[in-house]
């Protein structure tokens, strides 16, 4: 479980990009976080990825206070987090299978990213991932041949083939036409029911939200203003968010 209390995130400047947040993140759920631009979404996620710091407020992964943890700690941690942008960075010409063989920054060590070194039962870990996500068929091609949708499948792909049990995306459907979205979408969920693992996405679209999330948490001004579990919401709650 990752329970966060006073989550807050002050810029140099003086500005208060998150404010107060408190939450949990039960094992296998799936998080939507909406609100308009500029709400502190993308802010959110890269504090629960540990990618950002904040200013003050408590974090707990599976008890452990991330922030008084020793650094060795901390790395275990992040190792256990994969962060996906809305444009994941991928080895353009390397096929989708040594994508995932390689691992993401953080994920695996530096000598294994540059040299592709993986160890004897790595090849059919990744296989079996490729097939979780539908793309069993595409894993010899190469990545820059590959679509959007595709993309981010192998992008979550080699999240969870090197163990996360967070997924961290930032608007893993923007720019993708709805048939692509949807597939992303249904393909996060059954992640979360399968394989146990903690998603929390950031989007735009509420239908989206509405229609997979286990909980939603809407933002404003960074603050969470609305806390409900996955549902249709009411035209109240989203004037709220607009």
């Amino acid at each position: 479980m990752i329970t966060i209390s006073g989550l807050t995130r002050k810029l140099p400047q003086g500005k208060t990009v998150l404010d107060d947040i408190r939450g949990q993140l039960e094992p296998g759920t799936f998080t939507a976080v909406v609100g308009p631009s500029g709400s502190g979404k993308s802010v959110l996620l890269r504090c629960l990825a540990l990618k950002e710091p904040w200013t003050k407020g408590e974090y707990r992964f599976d008890g452990l206070d991330v922030v008084k943890a020793g650094a060795a700690a901390r790395l275990k941690v992040r190792r256990k987090i994969a962060y996906l942008e809305q444009k994941p960075i991928l080895y353009e010409k390397k096929t989708a299978l040594k994508n995932v063989l390689i691992g993401a920054v953080g994920q695996v060590s530096w000598l294994r990213r540059m040299t592709g070194m993986v160890r004897n039962d790595d090849y059919m870990d990744a296989m079996d991932t490729l097939e979780a996500v539908g793309l069993i068929d595409r894993a010899k091609q190469a990545t820059e041949k590959l679509s959007g949708g595709e993309r981010q499948r192998v992008a979550v792909a080699r999240a969870i083939a090197h163990g996360a049990e967070l997924l961290v995306a930032d608007e893993p459907v923007s720019g993708l036409d709805p048939h692509s979205a949807e597939d992303i979408m249904e393909m996060l969920k059954k992640l979360c029911k399968e394989r146990g693992t903690t998603i929390v996405v950031a989007l735009h679209r509420l239908e989206l939200a509405e229609k997979f999330a286990d909980q939603i948490w809407g933002l404003q001004d960074g603050r969470i203003v609305l806390d409900v579990r996955g549902r249709r919401l009411t035209g109240a709650e989203k004037v709220r968010l607009s």
